[in-house]
């Protein structure tokens, strides 16, 4: 044990166990066991027997993290909404009222995906009922296929910006920060993508209109009364959405309680319009216990790998290395950072990125000076990006496995680029303005 410890610097240390992490990650083992069996391990062999208490300690620290019971409530709640059709009854008023513009079941399909993703904080579940439901239905009305995909991608990856991002809340714990003002600052970014995604899906539908054809007449004609009745069942969802968000950030309830509320009202309203089903329920609970599970393992292992970090002075290491050996300035540190985000998020999912580099970066963007909030909301727009960048991007290949036959890979690539364009402007914009995500928490502390 000595011997490992004394003959190798910390540095190569370091180095050896992001070497032995990504070995283990490309042999196919999942993110969780690879990041703790290398932080379990590095531990004894650095410090002997007592290194195995790390990651004990890790899981006491979870278990006593309260507000990670928020996570499997707001992910049931997302999937109680979904499974139960409720959350479709916006595309069917969307379907109505706006198929009459071109390109409007694009627009419409943007806002469901925001919301859907909002209902449980996770990006997948937007993508998942834009391409299942929304994708064919404007593939049958004659819309381009390459632009439906580019239009499911780039507006799912919206909704893990807005409250209830699941995402954040686990930022939020990593980095020691409040979770009501991580999600108010994402607030901001999710409103500016929304315009930028609306006015480019209007002026190319415009220019195009053969991309985005409006709706015939025939199609869109009811009567006023279903028209009330369709516009009443969808805003079921949003009502749940914002009510539970909003009385969160307004102080009303804890965070713990808005989202037992979300959950209970869910599956209230589901209940109301008999669509409870023992199918819906059984779909809703399996996915909220593998979810769940996913993410306190996750949790789980990065704290010990952190700890191991922590114990090598690895943050120190890494401080001298950008600001005194290479030069770099806090602006160009911050930079390199999200280009490193960019690559791990073509093989890498937010979570896993996330409990990688939080031992590192966070406090190195603590120290040089940089709000942790706002470096919250740049590393969630980042990693949207990367899932969305060829050749390997985690949302291009989810989508080739739920987009309908006849919609290829090659379809499905060529449909990303102008998107990952108006993502990287909007990255841009906001490390030039931070008020653009700041404005919001700092006006409403």
């Amino acid at each position: 044990m000595e011997d490992f410890s004394i003959n190798l610097s910390y540095e190569a240390i370091a180095v050896i166990l992001f070497a032995s992490m990504a070995l283990l990650m490309l042999t196919g083992q999942r993110v969780f066991g690879a990041i703790g069996f290398v932080g379990a391990v590095a531990a004894v062999l650095i410090w002997g027997v007592g290194g195995k208490e790390m990651a004990f300690n890790a899981t006491i620290i979870v278990m006593r993290w309260y507000p990670i019971v928020t996570l499997p409530l707001f992910v049931y709640m997302g999937y109680i909404l979904s499974e139960s059709g409720i959350a479709g009854d916006l595309y069917k008023m969307f379907h109505v009222w706006m198929g009459g513009l071109r390109g409007g079941l694009a627009l419409g399909t943007v806002i469901l995906m925001v919301a859907i993703s909002a209902m449980n904080g996770l990006s997948v579940a937007g993508m998942a009922v834009g391409a299942t439901i929304a994708m064919p239905e404007m593939l049958k009305r004659g819309y381009d296929k390459r632009m439906v995909s580019g239009v499911i991608q780039a507006g799912s990856s919206l909704g893990i910006m807005m409250p209830p991002s699941v995402v954040m809340i686990l930022y939020g714990m990593i980095a020691r920060q409040p979770i009501n003002s991580l999600w108010l600052a994402g607030i901001g970014p999710a409103l500016m993508y929304s315009v930028m995604l609306a006015a480019y899906i209007i002026v190319r539908c415009r220019l195009q209109p053969e991309l985005g054809p409006a709706l015939p007449a025939a199609e869109r004609e009811i009567s006023p009364s279903e028209k009330r009745k369709l516009v009443l069942s969808g805003l079921i969802p949003l009502v749940i959405i914002f009510s539970v968000t909003g009385c969160f950030m307004l102080g009303v309830t804890s965070l713990v309680e808005s989202s037992a509320a979300g959950a209970l009202v869910a599956t209230a309203a589901a209940l109301a319009k008999r669509r409870l089903t023992r199918k819906v329920l059984k779909v809703a609970l399996v996915q909220t216990l593998s979810i769940s599970c996913m993410f306190m393992w996750i949790l789980m292992s990065a704290l010990c790998f952190s700890a191991v970090f922590d114990g090598l002075g690895a943050v120190h290491a890494v401080e001298n290395l950008f600001l005194r050996e290479w030069g770099l300035g806090p602006w160009g540190v911050l930079i390199l950072m999200q280009v490193t985000f960019l690559l791990m998020g073509m093989v890498l999912d937010d979570t896993a990125m996330l409990v990688i580099v939080a031992p590192l970066y966070i406090p190195l963007v603590r120290a040089m000076g940089f709000d942790l909030v706002w470096y919250g909301v740049l590393y969630t727009v980042t990693c949207q990006v990367a899932y969305m960048s060829p050749p390997f991007g985690y949302n291009l290949f989810l989508m080739k496995a739920l987009a309908p036959k006849g919609v290829t890979l090659s379809d499905i690539y060529a449909s990303i680029f102008p998107f990952v364009l108006i993502m990287i402007l909007g990255l841009v914009l906001i490390l030039l303005f931070p008020g653009i995500a700041m404005w919001i928490p700092e006006t409403f502390k």
